[in-house]
């Protein structure tokens, strides 16, 4: 049962039975005042734009029975998963496994790994736990989405051109196809917003399509 989102570079037909919603990284430590993303100089507002969309898309996911899965980037608080030039990577003076304004840098447990209050996953919603960029590293997601028979992924989160842009390029190259929600996701630099979203939808689709909220929520609502 094919519908259509009205999407760029062309439409895009999927079966909602076979699609399943992707929210990434909307954690605490990136989107909150006071996090690790503001200790480090950025302005969350640019993030936090996304937040209502993103609820928006997870509503009307919920509603019409779709898979919702959830990931967050982080490590173990031993940091064994945690590769020593990634830690190192920045040369700061507060990085991932200190103790920073919500506990420690994204270590899982820690209140600033976990999830944004207004995006909470609801029960048996699945939570990938993820060491590096993409959601397909070292994770789950793979066999979680063909246990379900998943062909088509809506995504949403942040930031776009790291998590967002890594996971939908792991995604394209397993045979998934995926539309990158454009006001559901969100950067620190707008230049790079705008850009990766271009790379996405380049070259007719080389990644895949990219669509704003309202054209998701309608073809689901279809």
């Amino acid at each position: 049962m094919a519908t259509v989102i009205k999407a760029e570079p062309y439409d895009l037909p999927f079966d909602p039975r076979t699609t399943a919603l992707i929210i990434i990284d909307m954690q605490r430590d990136f989107l909150e005042p006071g996090g690790f993303g503001a200790m480090l100089g950025n302005d969350v507002s640019l993030l936090r734009g996304a937040i209502e969309p993103c609820e928006a898309v997870l509503e009307a996911a919920r509603r019409h029975g779709l898979l919702v899965l959830h990931t967050r980037e982080g490590h173990s608080p031993d940091m064994s998963d945690c590769p020593p030039t990634k830690q190192a990577r920045g040369a700061l003076e507060c990085g991932i496994g200190d103790a920073g304004p919500m506990g420690r840098i994204l270590v899982r447990g820690e209140p600033g790994h976990d999830i944004i209050p207004e995006l909470y996953p609801m029960a048996g919603e699945p939570v990938i736990d993820k060491p590096g960029k993409g959601a397909f590293h070292a994770t789950d997601l793979e066999l979680k989405l063909r246990n379900r028979g998943i062909k088509t992924l809506i995504v949403c989160g942040v930031t776009t051109e790291v998590c967002v842009n890594t996971t939908v390029r792991e995604a394209n190259d397993r045979g998934f196809e995926c539309v990158v929600v454009s006001d559901a996701t969100g950067s620190y630099f707008p230049e790079f917003q705008r850009v990766g979203l271009e790379m996405i939808k380049a070259q007719g689709g080389i990644f895949g399509w990219v669509a704003p909220s309202d054209a998701v929520i309608a073809a689901l609502n279809a």
